[in-house]
């Protein structure tokens, strides 16, 4: 991701974290950060480290969301198979009984 150094720190900022909210984009996430960091680094190295340190509570919690969606899938799949199970089941059941 080249972008150039003349966009707005703002806008590249916004770009890294859109670009982190996919898990197969975060090697271009973080090459924007870098660059945003590298911007304010030069203006403000404390604001910088702070920066930093969000980013990574940011990505953190992106990888967080990643998984929990990723597990209320999987259950979902599971209860969906879990009720075709039980009404098949019960279809068995009936027939069964009828033939009884």
């Amino acid at each position: 991701m080249n972008k150039p150094l003349s966009q707005s720190p703002v806008k590249a900022l916004e770009s890294a974290i859109d670009l982190a909210q996919d898990s197969d984009s975060n090697d271009k996430a973080h090459a924007a950060f870098n660059e945003v960091l590298a911007m304010l680094q030069s203006q403000d190295p404390q604001a910088a480290v702070m920066l930093q340190m969000l980013w990574r509570e940011y990505v953190t919690t992106q990888r967080s969301v990643t998984f929990w969606q990723e597990l209320c899938q999987v259950e979902k799949h599971l209860s969906e198979r879990i009720t075709e199970s039980h009404v098949q089941l019960r279809q068995n059941y009936l027939r069964l009984m009828q033939e009884q």
